[in-house]
């Protein structure tokens, strides 16, 4: 379906065939199930796809998908998304999104996307990684942009991984974002263990914090999670479960109250 879509916004642009340089990547398909403890339970389907179309120019592309808008556009890690930390989304927090972008280089890319609504955001990212010796690897992106709600933005995000196997890593992953609606910074961080098992088994030990300037609390929210995926069919159709301990606090005047979760997902990557 993606592919068919792809074709026939590529021929509004010219006569070239499609599979003269056209193709589909970084496709996702997801449906998660969660459900944390005192809250309702939560369904979320998510989908992201990259289109090369061969009648625009070669470094330009369109994306469209279906996610939570707000992470979409401040260009939140995908590990330290809503879903990922295992917290339940409103109606209004998922909407489809599409776009044109264009890579001048390795390290710098810009969008022009509109989500759900018709409301336009513009977006400008520069990525550059260094190879820290011959097992770590470290990554900064630098994210500006611009959105009806929130003005004029910025997230910074740094990662640095390390290899102390072929079968076992771990991750730093951290972020921040400030806007000038809000003129607050928000943060998280994530440090994480990964033991591969071989054919796409992975299982994974995350420890999460996330805060907000001037929320009156240091963190309002930390925890623990693990994970564990595998192929279910193939390799292309992933399932995977989580379950995780957390302790939320919004505010000064709520009471941290320790609350588990767990999270079953299938996605199919294309």
């Amino acid at each position: 379906m993606t592919v068919w879509l792809a074709r026939g916004v590529d021929s509004w642009f010219g006569d070239r065939p499609f599979e003269d340089g056209g193709k589909v990547t970084d496709g996702r398909l997801s449906i998660g199930l969660l459900k944390r403890q005192r809250e309702s339970t939560d369904v979320n389907v998510r989908f992201n796809a990259r289109l090369r179309l061969p009648n625009l120019e070669e470094q330009t592309y369109v994306f469209l998908g279906r996610d939570d808008p707000r992470e979409v556009i401040t260009d939140k890690p995908g590990a330290l998304s809503r879903q990922d930390r295992l917290l339940a989304q409103t109606r209004g927090e998922r909407a489809f999104f599409a776009g044109i972008g264009r890579s001048l280089s390795d390290t710098l890319d810009f969008r022009l996307g509109m989500r759900g609504g018709l409301k336009p955001y513009v977006q400008g990212r520069y990525r550059k990684q260094w190879e820290l010796g011959p097992d770590g690897l470290a990554e900064l992106r630098q994210t500006l942009f611009w959105s009806i709600a929130d003005h004029a933005g910025s997230t910074t995000a740094f990662s640095y991984e390390h290899l102390f196997s072929p079968v076992l890593a771990a991750r730093w992953l951290t972020s921040a974002t400030i806007t000038q609606a809000s003129e607050k910074f928000e943060w998280s961080s994530l440090l994480g263990a990964y033991r591969s098992f071989g054919g796409q088994r992975l299982l994974s030990l995350e420890a999460l914090v996330n805060g907000q300037q001037g929320s009156g609390v240091v963190a309002t929210d930390y925890g623990l999670q693990s994970r564990w995926e595998q192929p279910v069919y193939e390799d292309w159709l992933v399932g995977g479960i989580v379950i995780g301990r957390f302790w939320p606090r919004p505010d000064a005047q709520t009471e941290r109250r320790g609350t588990w979760a767990m999270g079953a997902s299938l996605k199919m990557r294309f």
